[in-house]
C-alpha cells in the first residue's frame, strides 16, 4: 500500500490551513473523497443525469443501471446473499431508525427487552430509547470493562430470554473498541433476539462480512468510507425485510394503488419511496471500487500501525489520558490534564491539524468515562506517521501554552 500514491488522489489534502500543510485527523466524522468518487459524481450529472426505474429512454436506462449496479457492489462488499437485502438510505442514522420504526414496532411489546451498550453513538441509542417508551419495553445496557471492552460473560448475563433486539456498534467511535459481534450474535440468537450492528466505524476500515457476523441488520454511512454525504445502507436478512412494513410512502415503492388501499413493491424498493439518492449511490459504488482496489486488509493494517504509533508517542507526554483499549481501531481519544478539549482542538487547528473535540454524540459514554468531553484524532488510509509526528509536536505546544496561561 503506497500512501503517497493514495494521497495524490485526494485533492483536498493538498492545501495549507492557517499557514501549515493540512493534517486531516477527523475521518471518523467524515472521510475525504478521492478523485474516482468525485469524477463519478461529475460524470453522472454531466452525462446521464436522469431519474431511475421510471423512463425507458437512454439516460434513464443508464442511470438505473448505475444505481442498481451500485447496489450490487454493496452486496458484494458486505457479502450479503442477495441485492434484495441492500436498502439505500440517507445514512446510518436513517437505517437504524428504519429498523426501530418498522421491525421494532411490529415485534417489541411491553415486558420485552432491548439491549445496547454504554459506548453507542446516539444514532444507535435514541431510536431504542424511543422504541422502549412507545412499547413499554425495557432498555438494558451491557456493562463495560475498565478499558472499554465487552466481556462475553456480561453479554450472557444481560441478554435474557426477554430480549428481542440487541443493538451494538461494531467499532466504538470514541474508544476504538472492536466488539466481538459474531459471538454476541450467537448469544443473542440463542435467546431469540435479533442483532442490529452499527458499522459506521467498521465498514470503511476493515472487511465486514454480514454472513460471517450473522447479524440480522447492519447499517453504514457512505460519507465515512470515501463516498458522498447523504447516502447510506441498511442490510437486513431477507426473511426480516420481507415481513417489515415500509415507513415512508409515496412514488416508486408501490405496486398497485387503488382509491382506498395500496400494495408494495418487492424488496428492496418498498423501502425506497420517492426519487432515491441516485448520485449518492453511484458515488458510493465508486468509493467501494476504490477501497477494494486498495484492499481492506491493507487499510486495516495501515491504520493499526498508525494508532499504535500514536499511542506510543502520546505515552511520552505527561498529563495525557487516553481512553479505550490498547488494541483498537484507527483512532485515539484523549484529554490533556487541565486543558479543555476544545482548546486543544483550537491550538491544533492553528497548526493546520484537524481533530474532533466534544462528546462525539456519545454523552452516556462520556458520563461513564467521568468527563464532559474529549479530543479525538482518527486516522484513515491517507494518513502518515509524519503527520502523527506533527500532531505530537502540536500537543506539546498546546500543553506548554496552557501551562503558562494558567
Amino acid at each position: 500500500m503506497n500512501v503517497n500514491n493514495i494521497r495524490a488522489l485526494f485533492p483536498i489534502l493538498h492545501q495549507d490551513v492557517n499557514g501549515h500543510p493540512l493534517v486531516y485527523f477527523d475521518s471518523a466524522a467524515t472521510s475525504q473523497k478521492p478523485l474516482p468518487v468525485i469524477e463519478a459524481l461529475d460524470r453522472y450529472y454531466r452525462e446521464y443525469n436522469s431519474n431511475v426505474h421510471r423512463g425507458v429512454h437512454t439516460l434513464g436506462t443508464k442511470a438505473t443501471d448505475a444505481y442498481e449496479g451500485a447496489r450490487e457492489k454493496v452486496r458484494r462488499f458486505l457479502n450479503a446473499q442477495s441485492a434484495q437485502e441492500i436498502i439505500f438510505t440517507r445514512g446510518t442514522t436513517a437505517s437504524l431508525n428504519l429498523v426501530a420504526s418498522s421491525y421494532g414496532r411490529a415485534n417489541v411489546k411491553e415486558g420485552d427487552e432491548i439491549v445496547i451498550t454504554y459506548m453507542e453513538h446516539h444514532s444507535n441509542l435514541i431510536p431504542w430509547q424511543q422504541l422502549a417508551k412507545q412499547t413499554g419495553a425495557t432498555l438494558k445496557y451491557i456493562p463495560l470493562q475498565e478499558d472499554g471492552t465487552i466481556d462475553l460473560r456480561d453479554v450472557e448475563e444481560t441478554v435474557t430470554e426477554a430480549a428481542k433486539i440487541v443493538a451494538i456498534a461494531h467499532v466504538s467511535n470514541v474508544l476504538g473498541t472492536i466488539n466481538p459481534v459474531r459471538e454476541i450474535a450467537r448469544i443473542a440468537h440463542e435467546r431469540g433476539a435479533v442483532v442490529v450492528v452499527d458499522a459506521a466505524q467498521s465498514a470503511p476500515h476493515m472487511k465486514v462480512d454480514v454472513q460471517e457476523l450473522d447479524c440480522d441488520f447492519l447499517a453504514l454511512s457512505g460519507h465515512k468510507m470515501c463516498g458522498p454525504t447523504g447516502i447510506g445502507v441498511l442490510y437486513g436478512k431477507k426473511k426480516w425485510l420481507e415481513q417489515m412494513e415500509p415507513i415512508e410512502f409515496g412514488g416508486e415503492m408501490i405496486d398497485f394503488v387503488e382509491l382506498y388501499d395500496s400494495t408494495w413493491k418487492e424488496l428492496p424498493w418498498k423501502f425506497e419511496g420517492g426519487t432515491p439518492i441516485i448520485a449518492g449511490a453511484i458515488g458510493l459504488g465508486a468509493a467501494i471500487d476504490f477501497l477494494e482496489q486498495v484492499g481492506l486488509d491493507a487499510i486495516a493494517a495501515h491504520e493499526h500501525e498508525l494508532a499504535q504509533y500514536a499511542l506510543s508517542r502520546m505515552a511520552d507526554i505527561e498529563g495525557i489520558t487516553v481512553y479505550g483499549p490498547k488494541e483498537r481501531a484507527g483512532l485515539v481519544t484523549f484529554n490533556i490534564d487541565g486543558v479543555h478539549p476544545h482548546d486543544v482542538a483550537t491550538v491544533l487547528d492553528a497548526e493546520g491539524i484537524a481533530i474532533r473535540a466534544g462528546h462525539h454524540c456519545a454523552q452516556p459514554l462520556m458520563k461513564w468515562l467521568g468527563v464532559t468531553a474529549t479530543a479525538r484524532a482518527s486516522f484513515y488510509l491517507y494518513n502518515t506517521k509524519e503527520e502523527i509526528d506533527r500532531f505530537i509536536a502540536a500537543l506539546q505546544k498546546a500543553k506548554e501554552y496552557f501551562s503558562h496561561v494558567f
